[in-house]
């Protein structure tokens, strides 16, 4: 359930050519014009697209405009539930050249208070898995109602307030303002950094508001979570980027209310809010699958060879990555001018160790590979062993770490890599490392402390 006041943003694309004569101003040619729901309407489309089932409570006005909404609206999936509006449907329109905006106008002048709650929401409201309010000061989230029927609700609610909305209700289990937000909303006028003013702020407004946890989003800079500890948590955004920042803010929203109607940790639903809002800002509107394993082998390849340099290419499970399988990465690495690790599936996994492996999923165990300085790329594949994917890299060199040493059996796969003309080769192993190891000493030791 999203519950909030819904805006008709416009964006108005164009080319600027000449100044007006009668006037010092730019004139722009229209070339490209896109409309999209603002505000609580815009939280309810994402939170469509990332494929749930979801019901937003707004007040829409019986205008073009309003009309207009609601056909958007119910083409992305969003069930409407309308309290009437009295007045002009809020419109917020960016004339833009090249990405600038030059000038923004807004219509629908002061708003009104809205009409009465349709009936039927607040059993809604009991039924959802989550509810975010997106306020954008306009009387939703102020109306006596609805707020009764919020506090009633008994479901995890996410509040994103606004400076001239009203205090969110009572226990909300995460507030999401961001850093402008939380000093206008607490009064906080001192010095200090973004840091130290977003734990300062965000503990403020947390205590004056009841609530389990303030999110205080700061752009680039990621979130600082305030909640009970006097220590805050602060999530990074995973990398810089440089985009348009409109509904950044509603990304963020959004993903940390999904994440908590799956049952994620307030912690755990920031990290994956600020990884959905970095996203977003640098254009891909679909939410990045969290711990997804990193791409890019084809490019990587490509890349070397257009430079005459040698591809290597290295396999295995890596359940629980040690320093025997950093020694191998390493030495395999200095073979040649990139690192391909061929990594088995969890249905791989499963195959060759038991059911009870692996003990890392595939997503975290190729983001840990990945970043280490010594692989290029990583490549999951699904079968028991790397001859499909092999046939794909054609890698120069394929490396096997020192269990094939010493006049053991031959490896599997040097026939294959033969067949392009590529050279196998094992490196040293690092003696008594091994995942299988690892795990056997910690159930020892686990069960001696039974």
């Amino acid at each position: 359930m999203v519950v909030g006041d819904t805006l008709l943003d416009r964006d108005v694309d164009g080319a600027v050519r000449r100044i007006a004569p009668d006037a010092p101003a730019p004139v722009l040619d229209e070339e490209h014009v896109e409309e999209r729901p603002g505000g609580a309407g815009l939280a309810a489309m994402l939170a469509a697209r990332d494929g749930h089932d979801v019901a937003l409570v707004t007040a829409i006005a019986d205008d073009a405009a309003g009309r207009r909404l609601c056909e958007m609206l119910a083409a992305a999936g969003v069930e409407v539930h309308a309290l009437p509006m009295a007045g002009a449907t809020p419109e917020k329109m960016r004339l833009r050249a090249r990405g600038q905006v030059l000038l923004r106008l807004d219509r629908g002048g002061d708003p009104h208070p809205p009409g009465d709650m349709p009936a039927g929401v607040p059993e809604l409201l009991r039924g959802a898995k989550a509810i975010l309010v997106s306020d954008y000061g306009r009387g939703v989230a102020r109306h006596p109602d609805v707020r009764a029927a919020l506090e009633a609700s008994g479901v995890p609610v996410v509040w994103d307030p606004h400076p001239r909305g009203p205090a969110p209700i009572r226990d909300c289990r995460l507030v999401t303002p961001n850093l402008a937000e939380v000093k206008a909303l607490a009064g906080d006028a001192g010095e200090g950094t973004m840091l130290t003013t977003a734990q300062r702020a965000g503990h403020v407004l947390r205590q004056r508001w009841r609530a389990g946890a303030v999110a205080v989003t700061c752009g680039p800079g990621g979130a600082v979570l305030c909640h009970s500890g006097p220590t805050p948590l602060v999530v990074p955004a995973p990398s810089e980027v440089d985009g348009d920042t409109c509904g950044a803010g509603d990304r963020f929203a959004v993903s940390a209310a999904l994440a908590l109607a799956d049952g994620a940790l307030v912690s755990e639903a920031i990290t994956e809010a600020v990884a959905a809002a970095t996203a977003y800002v640098a254009g891909d509107i679909e939410p990045p699958v969290p711990l997804a394993p990193p791409q890019g082998a084809e490019q990587v390849i490509a890349a070397v060879r257009a430079r005459g340099g040698t591809v290597v290419a290295t396999g295995g499970c890596f359940d629980l990555l040690h320093t025997g399988h950093l020694a191998t990465l390493r030495a395999a690495r200095q073979l040649g001018d990139c690192l391909v690790v061929c990594l088995n599936s969890d249905a791989s996994v499963r195959g060759l160790k038991g059911p009870d492996r692996p003990l890392t999923g595939e997503a975290d165990r190729s983001r840990l590979l990945a970043a280490l300085d010594c692989v290029d790329a990583v490549v999951v594949f699904d079968e028991p062993t790397p001859e499909a994917v092999l046939s794909w890299l054609r890698p120069d060199i394929w490396v096997k770490g020192g269990d094939y040493a010493d006049g053991g059996p031959e490896l599997p796969e040097a026939e294959l890599v033969a067949r392009w003309g590529g050279q196998t080769v094992v490196v040293p192993y690092l003696d008594g490392r091994s995942t299988t190891r690892t795990i056997a000493a910690a159930r020892a030791a686990a069960g001696s402390r039974r």
